[in-house]
C-alpha cells in the first residue's frame, strides 16, 4: 500500500503545485486536499523538497517512456516530430510557468535533476533524432545536430520564462507551439515540409471533425 499512497501524495500535490506554483502550496494544504493527516505525508517525505525531487523524478521517468514509444510508434522522423508536437500540447497547455520559476529559485536539487535529464536524454534523443533526418532526406544535412539539439531544448525553457513571455499576455502552450513550428520548419528539406504540411493538415482535419 505505501507505494499507492506514496503516487497519491505526489499526484495531490502535483495538482496544487500546477494550480498555485510550489512556493505558495504548504504541507498543510496538500494534506487538506487529499483527506489524510500531515503525519501519514511526513512518513513518506522529509519536507516538500523531498517531495518536490519524488515528483520530477516521477514526472521525468514519464517523459523517457513516452519518448521511447514515440520513437518506436512512428515511421519516420517527421512523424516523430508531429508526434512529440502531440504529447507536448497537453502538457504544455496546463503547466504553470510559476512552477518552473519556483523549482529554479527554491528547490535547486530538483532543478539540477531536472537540467542532468535535459543534457543527458533529451539532447542525445534529439540528435539522433536529427542524424537520422538527415539520413532519410528530411532534414537539411547543413546544420549543425549539437548546436540545434542544445538551441531546441533550452527554447522550451526561455519559453516559460515570465519575464519573457508573461502568462498575461502569452498563452505557454501557444508560445511552445511557435517555437516548435519555426524549429520544424528551419530544419527541414523541402521534401520534410511537404511531409510537415500532410502531417499538419492531417492532425488540423482531425481536430476539427
Amino acid at each position: 500500500m505505501s507505494n499507492g499512497q506514496i503516487d497519491r501524495i505526489i499526484l495531490g500535490a502535483e495538482e496544487l503545485f500546477l494550480q498555485a506554483g510550489i512556493r505558495s502550496v504548504t504541507m498543510d494544504d496538500i494534506a487538506r486536499h487529499l483527506g489524510m493527516s500531515k503525519k501519514t505525508i511526513y512518513h513518506f517525505f522529509k519536507d516538500k523538497n523531498d517531495m518536490v525531487m519524488a515528483l520530477v523524478k516521477k514526472k521525468l521517468r514519464e517523459d523517457e517512456c513516452q519518448i521511447v514509444d514515440i520513437i518506436n510508434n512512428s515511421s519516420n522522423v517527421i512523424e516523430e516530430m508531429m508526434n512529440m508536437m502531440k504529447a507536448s500540447e497537453e502538457i504544455f497547455s496546463r503547466i504553470n510557468p510559476i512552477v518552473v520559476h519556483d523549482m529554479q529559485k527554491y528547490h535547486p536539487d530538483s532543478w539540477a535533476e531536472f537540467q542532468r535529464f535535459k543534457s543527458e536524454v533529451l539532447v542525445q534523443t534529439l540528435e539522433q533524432l536529427l542524424l537520422k533526418g538527415i539520413e532519410q532526406g528530411f532534414i537539411r544535412p547543413d546544420i549543425d545536430v549539437k548546436i540545434m539539439a542544445k538551441m531546441r531544448v533550452n527554447q522550451v525553457e526561455m519559453g516559460f520564462n515570465n519575464a519573457i513571455f508573461p502568462v498575461s499576455q502569452f498563452s505557454p502552450w501557444k508560445v511552445q507551439y511557435q517555437m516548435l513550428e519555426h524549429f520544424n520548419y528551419g530544419i527541414c528539406t523541402l521534401k520534410g515540409h511537404e511531409m510537415l504540411d500532410r502531417y499538419k493538415t492531417a492532425h488540423n482535419e482531425k481536430k476539427a471533425s
